[in-house]
């Protein structure tokens, strides 16, 4: 178990950023990065479409022996997560109670704020689980479509993503919020802007690092932390176009996420990985 991959997926690169915590935090550990953007967004769609997305992919991903799942996905979590831990006999993990646990270590005043897609917000997924840990917590929620969009076309800077920020965050500033959870693996991509509206505060929670740390605890318990000294390899999946993928990619998040492949989910899948 230890050489094998650890599989993420997100709806398109939002989930790099949970990669690029991984990378960082076990630089030993092989991962396989699958972006669904052939299908992308997955806030705008039905919960039982996005549920069935979630399934396919990772059964995809179980062809490679990947020994652990992230669902990189705020959308793809509040829709499956619970299905695919049931599911599958090898450790899942979502990006919505990492992300809890760390804003509510951060928060004073117990206002905390969460912006996230259509489907997630609605799914109230961030709110219960906030309130299980903290019935008294005052949750202030805010859907922001628009904000994947941008991030996809590489506007994360300028009038028009301004101003749409500050109408969707300036109203929890006024509310009182001192902790803001990014509800979608998107938004840390935009954080410099956010942090810009919020003011200094606020403290924006992303959940790439507490992701990252929860799968080193899971893989730390479990024994199957890779040893050694070469470091891991990084494989680039996309179902969408693998020239714009790969590009948005390292813009973001480094040179040394290399060149995206273009897979088809419907096929066995026909990259080889060496288990060492």
């Amino acid at each position: 178990m230890k050489n094998r991959p650890i599989g993420v997926f997100d709806s398109g690169i939002g989930g790099l950023t949970v990669v690029r915590s991984l990378i960082d935090r076990l630089p030993l550990e092989h991962v396989i990065y699958l972006g669904d953007d052939a299908r992308f967004p997955y806030g705008t769609r039905e919960t039982e479409e996005v549920r069935g997305f979630a399934h396919e992919i990772t059964d995809y991903l179980l062809g490679f022996g990947v020994k652990l799942v992230v669902v990189a996905c705020n959308s793809a979590t509040a829709a499956a997560l619970g299905e695919l831990q049931q599911d599958y006999d090898i450790p899942v993990v979502g990006v919505i109670s990492p992300c809890v646990r760390a804003a509510m270590k951060r928060s004073s005043s117990g206002r905390v704020g969460v912006i996230g897609t259509g489907l997630t917000v609605r799914s109230g997924s961030y709110a219960r689980e906030l309130a299980r840990l903290d019935p008294s917590v005052e949750i202030f929620s805010q859907q922001c479509p628009e904000f994947v969009e941008f991030v996809e076309r590489n506007e994360v800077y300028g009038e028009r993503i301004d101003a749409v920020a500050r109408g969707y965050l300036e109203p929890m500033v006024r509310n009182g919020v001192d902790t803001i959870i990014l509800g979608c693996t998107h938004y840390p991509l935009l954080e410099d802007l956010l942090l810009e509206v919020v003011g200094p505060g606020v403290t924006l929670i992303s959940s790439a690092e507490e992701t990252a740390a929860e799968v080193e605890d899971i893989l730390d318990r479990l024994g199957w932390l890779r040893e050694g000294d070469e470091p891991g390899r990084l494989y680039f999946l996309t179902t969408g176009d693998a020239e714009r993928a790969s590009e948005l990619g390292r813009r973001f998040l480094g040179p040394e996420l290399g060149q995206a492949t273009h897979v088809d989910l419907r096929a066995h899948p026909d990259l080889e990985f060496e288990q060492s």
